[in-house]
């Protein structure tokens, strides 16, 4: 059962650290797995094919490699996202934050969503575990509660709210009914536009078990997150996207 978050523990053990820009280069991503081993943060969360990069650099740390899949649109085919998957899996990474197909989510086919859902679980079954993206900014609350119905039945086991490229990010009110949707034995993952500590928090408390954002320094630190640069914002994905992750 995912871990939840309580005042006594550390908001870093509940942070992926996201560099998901396209510009990025070794330099970014180093400095990434650093500041990850060197705040404790969960796992990095970055592109297939960056992993077996971080894998190196993260030896013999306890951070973890999370790799996005069907990024960021989730319109690819399943059998391509099936083996995206696989393929970072293969290279070092122990979670997949894939985007569902949201124009069949749109649509209401339900099965579809489902289908693609599950090839990808199947593809990774036993290696690693899957986050399904669902972009709520983009749903009405009666299609975010059906996705992650949806994708716990297909055997995902977190639900997460957005890519950072797509429209708006985190809400309170969308942890909580993501929360109220699943079973207890599926997480929670907040990203978009957390930005600081208090943010967090309160995504914490409104039942997140996952944190995705460029600015866990900022937040651990309490510190503004302009003063670290934010290079893993996602410049460039559009007139807002540089606020969301």
């Amino acid at each position: 059962m995912p871990e939840l978050w309580t005042p006594d523990k550390s908001i870093a053990q509940f942070i992926d650290h996201t560099l998901l820009k396209p510009g990025a280069v070794s330099a970014d991503i180093a400095k990434l797995c650093q500041e990850a081993v060197q705040h404790q943060f969960y796992s990095v969360c970055v592109n297939g094919s960056w992993v077996s990069y971080c894998k190196e650099q993260l030896a013999g740390s306890n951070v973890a490699v999370s790799a996005v899949v069907g990024f960021p649109l989730g319109a690819m085919s399943t059998k391509i996202k099936a083996a995206e998957a696989d393929a970072a899996v293969e290279d070092g990474a122990a979670e997949i934050d894939m985007v569902l197909p949201i124009g069949a989510l749109l649509e209401g086919r339900y099965g579809v969503v489902a289908y693609d859902i599950g090839a990808v679980v199947r593809a990774v079954e036993g290696h690693a575990i899957v986050k399904v993206i669902m972009e709520t900014g983009m749903l009405s609350d009666e299609q975010k509660s059906e996705a992650c119905r949806v994708a716990e039945a297909a055997g995902a086991h977190y639900v997460k709210t957005s890519t950072g490229f797509g429209i708006g990010g985190a809400t309170e009110a969308d942890i909580k009914l993501m929360r109220a949707s699943v079973t207890p034995g599926i997480g929670v993952k907040a990203s978009g536009g957390i930005r600081d500590r208090d943010t967090a928090i309160i995504m914490l408390n409104a039942g997140a078990n996952r944190l995705g954002t460029s600015a866990g320094i900022a937040i651990v630190t309490a510190a503004p997150a302009s003063v670290f640069g934010q290079s893993g914002d996602n410049t460039g994905a559009g007139p807002a996207a540089s606020t969301l992750y």
